[in-house]
């Protein structure tokens, strides 16, 4: 009796334990996902590459974009081993479980044995009825009668825990045979993969020994885009301080209305002047209340924004960059750069107003959206599709980008800056857009 309740309570522990891999699956579940972006990233830069491999004329962009792909293949590379580790753990228990499981069986089938044997003798020796008569009172024919009973309920009780336990293992067993095979298609993956980097990493250092050998005009280049850069920022900043002039000097005009609509409605009031319609109330002259919501919703999804394009890899990150090629050369970013297919769409990241629409020499034109006190801007771009003034809402396309020098990809630069009175801080795009 006291062993076959060991038994039950033995059972409900391995039902309780069988149930852990589903709560380790979150890591698993992660890494996956995190592999299937990646995937999809190393896909789109590939398909970038090629495009610029086309083009005879050797650019920064193929560059920036065969760094990019060894990057995101060695971090493949990790989560691929990540993945392996977590699959030999898996194995690692599930062979342990099995072991349980088996012996758990083993022991029930041969408490059942005893169960039967013993029931086999006393039917044998008395009959279930005899050995309920032959008791010498009432009282004891029915505890007789009971303990029947009960006995009939543990062997049923045994056999279930033996099929429950038998289902079990079988499923264990399969699910060990899968994380098996699991591992054999990652071991494939690392392999082919290694052998992927490999090849990269080749084809980086030709690309890097053509740049060499092109030092001089390199140097040029760069000295060029620097001085384009420079423009853009300059452009950029004076905009937004046009348009903080613009609104100072709105809410300025209103609360001097607001002032001489006080002093009127006092006057009439001291003159006793009855008028058709009451003064109206006094304005906020800050941020409209729907400015401030869009601002607040900005702020809100930060690192949840989608991208500016609908596919691309950034090329060219926010702040400091050391130069793929030149040693000790380092050029900054005010923004990232994405490379996108060529003459590409540019979307807004959000719902807000174009308060500028201009055109830049070297950078294209230029598109800022106002988001209550955050904006975004949006440059090299060959059209434009909105006007200032205009709203705009999350994912409306707002123009399209100019090819690059080698006319095979294009590179959206963007943007993000935060307005805080007269003064303008920029801010790392990287952290407001989804990952």
């Amino acid at each position: 009796m006291i062993g076959v309740n060991k038994g039950l309570v033995l059972f409900f522990i391995l039902l309780c334990s069988a149930s852990f891999p589903l709560w380790s699956q979150t890591g698993s579940q992660r890494l996956k996902k995190e592999q299937s972006a990646l995937e999809k990233q190393i896909a789109t830069t590939k398909t970038l590459l090629e495009k610029s491999k086309k083009n005879t004329r050797l650019s920064l962009d193929e560059v920036h974009l065969i760094e990019k792909q060894v990057e995101y293949r060695e971090r493949l590379l990790r989560n691929i081993d990540n993945q392996i580790r977590s699959s030999e753990l898996k194995v690692e228990q599930k062979k342990g479980r099995i072991q349980e499981l088996n012996a758990e069986i083993e022991r029930l089938k041969k408490q059942y044995a005893k169960l039967l044997l013993y029931a086999y003798k006393k039917r044998n020796k008395y009959g279930d009825l005899m050995f309920i008569f032959s008791a010498k009172s009432v009282e004891e024919a029915l505890k007789r009668k009971l303990y029947l009973e009960k006995l009939t309920e543990i062997q049923k009780k045994q056999m279930r825990l033996i099929k429950q336990n038998t289902a079990l293992l079988e499923e264990e067993i399969k699910s060990l045979n899968q994380e098996k095979k699991e591992q054999e298609k990652l071991a494939a993956q690392k392999k082919s993969e290694r052998a992927e980097i490999i090849k990269t990493k080749r084809e980086k250092e030709k690309v890097y020994q053509r740049f060499k050998e092109q030092e001089e005009e390199l140097l040029k280049e760069l000295a060029q885009q620097e001085k384009a850069k420079t423009r853009l920022k300059n452009e950029i900043a004076a905009a937004i301080k046009r348009e903080i002039a613009a609104e100072k000097a709105r809410l300025e005009k209103a609360r001097r209305e607001a002032e001489a609509r006080r002093k009127a409605e006092e006057a009439r009031k001291a003159a006793n002047t009855p008028t058709v319609e009451e003064a109206k109330k006094e304005e906020s002259f800050s941020l409209t209340a729907e400015s401030t919501l869009i601002g607040e919703s900005f702020a809100a999804n930060k690192g949840k924004l989608p991208w500016p394009v609908e596919k691309g890899t950034i090329t060219q990150n926010y702040g400091k960059n050391k130069h793929p090629s030149l040693p000790n050369v380092y050029t900054q970013n005010n923004g990232v750069d994405i490379s996108t297919p060529k003459n590409a769409n540019v979307l807004a990241i959000f719902k807000g107003e174009v308060t500028s629409v201009i055109n830049i020499p070297g950078a294209g034109k230029v598109v800022i959206i106002k988001h209550g006190d955050y904006r975004t801007v949006y440059s090299n771009l060959r059209d434009v599709y909105v006007t200032k003034g205009s709203t705009v809402d999350t994912k409306t396309p707002i123009g399209s980008l100019l090819p690059n020098p080698s006319g095979d990809i294009s590179v959206a630069h963007f943007e993000v800056h935060h307005v805080k009175g007269s003064g303008v801080n920029q801010l790392n795009p990287n952290l407001w857009i989804a990952k």
